[in-house]
């Protein structure tokens, strides 16, 4: 199918590794654009090095700055558009901050779990309405996750976040819905990747245990890739999903169903 990216811009936030590299790769595979936007700079050169082998130069933009501080936004947003053309899509990605187990949560912990898992996201997202409003298209999708739709046992910080993130793009989508621009949310389930959690659990020693507890939680019986999650984003980003806006859609194996 073809998904009609071809040429288009899409920003994506938390892009160098995981889920947000999967987007990338999947959009790009659609013939679109991508701008690449990370905090660390090392993996996020190492990323747009490989992306521009693989799809040219002229179609991988990248930018290393804090997606939690309004001002690295807008500086990301700003020098996309000068460099590299209208943002047509926006996604919103960013990592887990670690919270302590249990309701003895830290008041530096609760804010900066939240700040980063939802803070960063309307900052994304009211950045991209901004360019988008005025020109009446667009596309914004927040990544949430599973433990966004039910209580699961997650950090404090990290599931209350990402349900309100889940409320988030449902009032966006309203707003933005006067404008023509689609706002949804993509959540996923246990994602894994070179140096990520999954992975570091599965080399570690309760290695049996986990895979038990996946077996068990997950009907698919196994985690999924990142490329799973990027093909189903790079759908919701596209004109094809035109009548698509307010949907949280899990990607999980059936974990939450």
């Amino acid at each position: 199918m073809d998904l009609k990216l071809d040429g288009k811009t899409i920003f994506i936030a938390g892009a160098s590794r995981g889920i947000g590299l999967g987007i990338a790769e999947a959009c790009l595979n659609e013939g679109a654009k991508v701008a690449l936007v990370a905090r660390r700079p090392e993996p996020l050169l190492d990323a747009t090095a490989r992306l521009a082998s693989l799809h040219g130069k002229d179609r991988v933009w990248s930018f290393a700055g804090d997606m939690r501080e309004t001002a690295d936004v807008e500086r990301a947003v700003v020098g996309c558009e000068r460099d590299f053309g209208l943002i047509w899509g926006a996604v919103a990605n960013v990592g887990i901050h670690p919270c302590p187990p249990g309701f003895e949560v830290d008041d530096a912990s609760w804010d900066a779990g939240i700040g980063q898992n939802l803070g960063s996201s309307f900052r994304v997202a009211r950045a991209a309405l901004r360019t988008m409003t005025p020109r009446n298209e667009g596309a914004i999708l927040l990544i949430s996750s599973i433990a966004g739709l039910s209580a699961m046992g997650s950090g404090l910080t990290y599931g209350t976040a990402k349900a309100a993130v889940n409320h988030l793009s449902g009032e966006l989508a309203k707003i933005g819905g006067k404008s023509g621009i689609r706002v949804n949310t993509l959540a996923p389930g246990n994602i894994i990747f070179p140096d990520g959690d999954w992975d570091r659990r599965m080399n570690g020693p309760r290695r049996e245990a986990w895979e038990r507890w996946r077996n068990r939680e997950v009907p698919l019986r196994r985690f999924g890739r990142p490329d799973e999650i990027g093909v189903v984003a790079a759908f919701m980003l596209s004109p094809i999903a035109s009548f698509l806006t307010g949907a949280v859609v899990p990607v999980d194996g059936a974990q939450s169903a």
